[in-house]
């Protein structure tokens, strides 16, 4: 698992992944969402806006997990 750190209180899913470097585009994430392979603290994430704040954890299957971290 690979930590995150945002220096803001909340951030969109989409937004944070971008900022992870691990997808380059919203179209990425409609995608592995739509085929249910999201995940936010352990439980199937369907919303590309989901707000993450500090101590969420994301995994997408086959690709590796990300924390959220507050700088």
């Amino acid at each position: 698992m690979q930590d995150i750190t945002i220096e803001t209180e909340e951030i969109q899913l989409d937004q944070f992944l971008k900022w992870a470097g691990v997808l380059s585009s919203g179209g990425e994430l409609k995608g592995l969402l739509a085929e249910g392979l999201v995940y936010r603290n352990g439980e199937k994430e369907s919303a590309r806006r989901r707000k993450l704040k500090a101590g969420d954890v994301i995994e997408i299957k086959d690709m590796g997990a990300w924390r959220v971290c507050r700088g």
